[in-house]
């Protein structure tokens, strides 16, 4: 049964899920990069992004890798492909990651304007989806064929998802560091009447991380 997740999503002490003015030189605004100090280290990490020999073990990587394990498609907020706002003002832009994304499955973009597929190394297909949340949760749930989907981010996307009650599993890690500003994963939500409650918490020296459930008891 395909169930729709979020893994690995960071956020700050104050509970910020990017820093401010996000742009092209701050994809995740400034400062936000401190967010990923206990998963960059990581052997999961250093290996899907880089292909990179080594890296560190142990809860961190158990976490960071257990995010990629039976996940058929993902959905992004167009933030997370790139920075241009608005209409396309070419198609050169091809994402964050290079020639070799690490998704290695279809991904789906929400976006208000309309482009083609992009078919990229390793088996990532980028897909722009303009209708919405629960037209790009259908497709990717058919792409997926019956492995779950994650929701990757960003903050706006996911909580859009958690409102409509859509997301079966959320894997958050608190990392040690404070933002001040920027934006809030949990902004405006009532996770509780929502039925998410917390089944997992577990620390690291650089994050805890905390596993919410929808429905759990």
């Amino acid at each position: 049964m395909t169930r729709v997740r979020v893994e690995g999503f960071t956020i700050s002490l104050d509970g910020y899920g990017a820093g401010p003015d996000q742009d092209i030189d701050n994809p995740l605004g400034i400062c936000g990069t401190d967010l990923h100090q206990w998963l960059i280290p990581t052997r999961t990490f250093q290996q899907t992004l880089f292909g990179k020999d080594g890296g560190t073990t142990g809860i961190d990587d158990d976490f960071a890798a257990r995010g990629f394990r039976n996940v058929g498609a993902w959905i992004l907020g167009r933030n997370m492909f790139g920075p241009i706002r608005g209409e396309w003002p070419d198609m050169n832009w091809h994402g964050w990651w290079g020639d070799r994304p690490p998704y290695q499955v279809p991904v789906f973009i929400l976006t208000h304007h309309a482009r083609p597929s992009i078919d990229m190394e390793g088996g990532t297909t980028f897909h722009f989806v303009t209708g919405g949340i629960h037209e790009a949760l259908d497709r990717a749930r058919d792409a997926a064929a019956g492995k779950d989907v994650r929701i990757g981010g960003g903050a706006a996307t996911i909580r859009q998802y958690l409102r409509e009650g859509l997301i079966d599993e959320l894997h958050i890690a608190i990392s040690l560091v404070l933002l001040g500003r920027g934006e809030s994963l949990f902004k405006d939500l009532d996770l509780r009447s929502l039925g998410y409650e917390c089944v997992e918490s577990v620390a690291s020296e650089k994050a805890t991380h905390v596993v919410l459930r929808r429905g759990a008891m």
